[in-house]
């Protein structure tokens, strides 16, 4: 086991807070394996990049000798995180959860050591429990924390609904650190409040309370909003390879330089942006899958954009009736079906304007074209993604 000394250095790395350093540091000098939890919901079938900056800090403790508690909210899921959102998340059904999560082990133990990490679902404790036992779990929370968030009271001030269900959001996330007896909890900075429920609740059980560890927020491909499922702007570390890195090399420059240090833990390489960026979605493609994919990746990125060879590269596949007569309709769907990213109509009109956008080879830059789209020909969506018809 690593010395308390080199694992809060080590943990500290690429922008991790720890809240608080001396409460770990006595907890590490116990001299024992520490239980640290994270938590992921199955709202959909995929983790991302931004699910794996914690994964890999809690691989990192892993790596120092302790022990990783990766909670699938299978229960929680079904009420849904409220941070950051202005509206209720739609209720999901339990079979729809289940079925998200069949995959979330596998993918998890791309980065995990699954010899030391214990999986348990939060329903085997929620589903247990009465409508007493919920009030009473309830009782130890006030009306006032809760508008201590920021997202609820920002509602509460605008006259936006705050559903009651969402509240019991929190206080599940923080009885979850009870019942595993939590001693440290990972999460984005975005998680702290829920956290922080969870030191309380540890507390008043008589528990000591877990340390806080902090990963910064990964921004989606967008550039803009945290990468998200919701959002449809993230690279899921399942997806297959050139898909992968068809969507890293989409990313802006400005945005490069904040994977290279979140995902990478380096400064970005003072080499040209392009071939940055290449380098970026190869290490990317290397890790959650092999070096040979990822060298097929880039040939096929080259194949693809840089030789401009279209008619000869794999592309993603989007039926002609999911198209629409529109050259802006075609492309707003491309983007949906062929990459799972949501662009919305001026963004694409955008694109359109700028010469962005190619139908068989020729660029199509009014915005209110209606193409005659044949099956086998390709569509240029932007410098890097093209879709072919089906």
């Amino acid at each position: 086991m690593e010395s308390p000394d080199n694992t809060i250095e080590l943990l500290k790395r690429n922008g991790s807070q720890i809240i608080s350093e001396a409460e770990l540091r006595a907890k590490l000098k116990e001299k024992r394996p520490l239980r640290v939890k994270f938590g992921v919901d199955p709202t959909s079938p995929d983790l991302h990049l931004g699910h794996s900056v914690n994964l890999s800090k809690l691989r990192q403790f892993q790596d120092c000798g302790h022990h990783a508690v990766l909670i699938i909210g299978d229960f929680t899921s079904m009420i849904g995180d409220p941070t950051g959102r202005s509206t209720a998340r739609p209720i999901l059904t339990y079979e729809q959860v289940i079925a998200n999560a069949e995959t979330y082990k596998v993918q998890a133990f791309k980065i995990l050591d699954s010899e030391r990490t214990e999986v348990v679902f939060n329903s085997e404790w929620f589903s247990r429990m009465n409508f007493m036992e919920i009030i009473k779990l309830n009782r130890r929370v006030t009306f006032q924390q809760m508008l201590q968030r920021e997202d609820f009271k920002t509602r509460y001030e605008e006259g936006l609904p705050i559903f009651l269900h969402e509240f019991q959001y929190p206080i599940m996330q923080g009885w979850d650190s009870v019942v595993v007896r939590a001693d440290v909890e990972m999460g984005g900075t975005d998680q702290l409040f829920n956290i922080m429920v969870g030191r309380d609740l540890q507390k008043d059980q008589g528990q000591p309370q877990q340390v806080v560890c902090l990963q910064p927020i990964l921004e989606g491909l967008d550039g803009v909003q945290k990468m998200s499922k919701s959002f449809g702007n993230y690279v899921g570390i399942n997806e297959p390879p050139a898909e992968m890195f068809g969507k890293l090399m989409s990313i802006s420059d400005e945005l490069m330089a904040r994977y290279y240090d979140i995902l990478l833990g380096e400064g970005l390489p003072t080499i040209h942006p392009m071939d940055a960026k290449k380098q970026l979605a190869v290490r990317i493609v290397e890790r959650f899958h092999d070096r040979t994919a990822a060298q097929s990746a880039l040939a096929d990125f080259e194949l693809r954009f840089a030789r401009r060879d279209l008619a000869a590269a794999e592309l993603p596949k989007v039926r002609l009736s999911e198209l629409g007569g529109d050259i802006i309709s075609a492309v707003v769907a491309a983007y949906a079906q062929g990459y799972n990213v949501i662009k919305s109509r001026s963004e694409v009109r955008r694109l359109v304007e700028q010469g962005s956008v190619q139908w068989s080879g020729e660029k199509v830059s009014d915005p209110k074209a209606r193409i005659q789209f044949t099956p086998g020909e390709v569509l240029k969506l932007d410098k890097t993604r093209a879709i072919r018809v089906d």
